[in-house]
């Protein structure tokens, strides 16, 4: 006999079994779509050897002042549509705080993001005090490119950058592509192949989503500054680009 070729469910269609099934076990929706570490204590610990203890703590955008506003604020800075299974409204995310006795010495927040070849979970430990990452890692990475994706050489590509980094991207890409100064632009893909071009992509989404998340729910919108004055510079370059054009 042959094999049969195993079919993916759309999402939309997941999306209704997974509420489905939450509904039957008495858990609610949102539980099955949420983002934690695995083993908090013992991740936690080999990220920061120094720890003493960590803060678990639950963040949930309909549950916060300006919370609509503020999930459309996400897909705009995104600058892409969200996925309706991992990235709705009342999706739980976890922020870990960890101590060094009293003093806090990281923030260590994780993302699902969805890629070619299943779910990715995108984690970040970032600095307290300048919000820049410290480590990028994948608790879950289902894709034929993952053994190259969580390579060292790959995710050290991340360390040091912030959210500012990604919204400078937005303005280089388009009015100074070669700029050396898009420190996201010089993050090489270890992959060439189209399927594992798109779990990379879905990886970079995933930092940038973990990192405007930190943004909202740890650093004060810090970096929000960057973001209006990226769209404004763009906007003035486009009508530049129109008058240039016309004459």
């Amino acid at each position: 006999m042959k094999a049969q070729k195993r079919r993916k469910l759309p999402r939309s269609i997941l999306a209704a079994v997974l509420a489905a099934f939450c509904f039957l076990s008495g858990v609610p929706a949102h539980a099955a779509v949420g983002c934690t570490l695995t083993t908090p204590a013992q991740d936690l610990k080999y990220l920061f050897p120094e720890m003493t203890t960590y803060r678990e703590e639950l963040r949930e955008l309909n549950r916060m002042k300006d919370g609509k506003e503020l999930h459309k604020a996400l897909q705009e800075r995104l600058g892409s549509d969200l996925d309706p299974v991992y990235e709705t409204y009342e999706t739980p995310y976890t922020v870990y705080t960890v101590f060094k006795g009293k003093e806090i010495i990281g923030i260590v927040h994780g993302v699902n993001v969805p890629g070619q070849g299943g779910l990715i979970q995108v984690f970040l430990s970032t600095d307290p005090q300048t919000g820049a990452i410290r480590q990028m890692f994948f608790q879950r990475l289902e894709s034929t490119a993952a053994r190259m994706l969580r390579g060292k050489s790959f995710v050290e590509q991340f360390s040091a950058l912030t959210l500012a980094d990604f919204y400078k991207h937005d303005y280089y890409r388009i009015a100074d592509p070669k700029s050396e100064q898009d420190k996201v632009a010089r993050i090489k893909s270890p992959v060439t192949d189209e399927r594992g071009m798109k779990d990379y992509e879905a990886s970079l989404r995933g930092v940038r989503k973990n990192l405007i998340l930190q943004d909202i729910f740890i650093y004060n919108r810090k970096f929000e500054p960057f973001y209006q004055r990226t769209q404004e510079a763009l906007g003035k370059s486009k009508k530049s680009r129109i008058k240039g054009e016309s004459t």
